[in-house]
C-alpha cells in the first residue's frame, strides 16, 4: 500500500491502495463519499415527506432546492423541467457538494481531477443524443448533422467533441487552480487572507456547479428544440 501526500497537482496522484492494475486514489474515495452523502441524505430527507401545511425544515429546504433547479431548467428548456430534472439536478448537486466540502481539512474535491470532470462531460456528451433521439427519433435527430448540407457533418461532430472538452477543462481548471492558490496563500500568509479566499472559493464552487449544469441543459435543449418548435408550429396551425 502506498500513501502519498495531499499536496499534489491532482487527487489522482494520491494513491491509498494499489494492486496490479487496480488503484484506489483520492479521486475515487472522495467521489464515493459524495455519492454516499447524496444517497443517504436524500433517503433521510424524503423518508417522511408530508403534504400537510406543517412539515420539517429539511423537507422545506429540499423543496426550495428542487424548485430552484426545476425553475432554471424550465427557463433553459421552455417548460420541460420535470423531464430533465433527474439528470441535471444530479449533476448540479454532485458538483456543488464536491466543491463545498473543500472547507473540510484534508478533503480534496474530486472536481479538481480532470478524470472526474471528463467523466461528467462525457455523461453530458451521451445525454445530448439520448434526449435528442427520444424527442425527435433516430432519423430526424441525425439529419441535423447534415444540415444545411452534408458538408457540415464533420463540423457538427467537431462541435460536439469540442464543447465536451470545454466542459471538462473549464470545471477542472477553475476548481484545481482555486485549491492551489489557497495552498500557496496558507504557506505565505496563514492568517486572515486565506479565510477570505476560502469563502470566495465556496462561491466560485457554487457558480461552477451552476454553469456546468446550465450549459448541459442548453446543449440538451438545443438537441430537442427543433422537434419541439415543429410540434408547436403544427399545433398553432391546427
Amino acid at each position: 500500500m502506498e500513501i502519498m501526500t495531499i499536496d499534489m497537482i491532482s487527487p489522482d496522484q494520491v494513491i491509498f491502495w494499489q494492486w496490479k492494475f487496480i488503484t484506489i486514489n483520492a479521486t475515487l474515495i472522495y467521489t464515493w463519499l459524495i455519492m454516499a452523502i447524496l444517497v443517504v441524505g436524500s433517503w433521510l430527507v424524503t423518508r417522511n415527506l408530508s403534504k400537510d401545511i406543517r412539515f420539517s425544515r429539511w423537507q422545506n429546504f429540499l423543496e426550495v432546492v428542487v424548485g430552484g433547479i426545476r425553475n432554471e431548467i424550465n427557463e433553459a428548456s421552455h417548460g420541460c423541467g420535470d423531464k430533465y430534472l433527474p439528470f441535471i439536478g444530479t449533476l448540479f448537486l454532485f458538483i456543488c457538494l464536491s466543491n463545498l466540502l473543500a472547507i473540510v481539512p484534508g478533503y480534496v474535491a474530486p472536481t479538481s481531477s480532470l478524470t472526474t470532470t471528463a467523466a461528467l462531460a462525457v455523461s453530458v456528451f451521451f445525454a445530448v443524443p439520448i434526449f435528442g433521439i427520444s424527442s425527435q427519433g433516430v432519423g430526424e435527430y441525425f439529419k441535423e448533422y447534415f444540415r444545411p448540407t452534408f458538408i457540415f457533418f464533420p463540423f457538427h461532430v467537431m462541435g460536439e467533441l469540442s464543447r465536451t472538452l470545454a466542459l471538462a477543462v473549464r470545471l477542472f481548471g477553475n476548481i484545481m487552480s482555486h485549491e492551489k492558490v489557497i495552498a500557496i496563500l496558507l504557506a505565505v500568509t496563514p492568517l486572515f487572507f486565506p479565510i477570505v479566499m476560502q469563502a470566495l472559493g465556496l462561491l466560485i464552487g457554487l457558480i461552477q456547479a451552476y454553469i456546468f449544469s446550465i450549459l448541459a441543459m442548453v446543449y440538451i435543449a438545443s438537441a430537442t428544440q427543433a422537434h419541439e418548435e415543429k410540434e408547436e408550429t403544427e399545433t398553432n396551425k391546427a
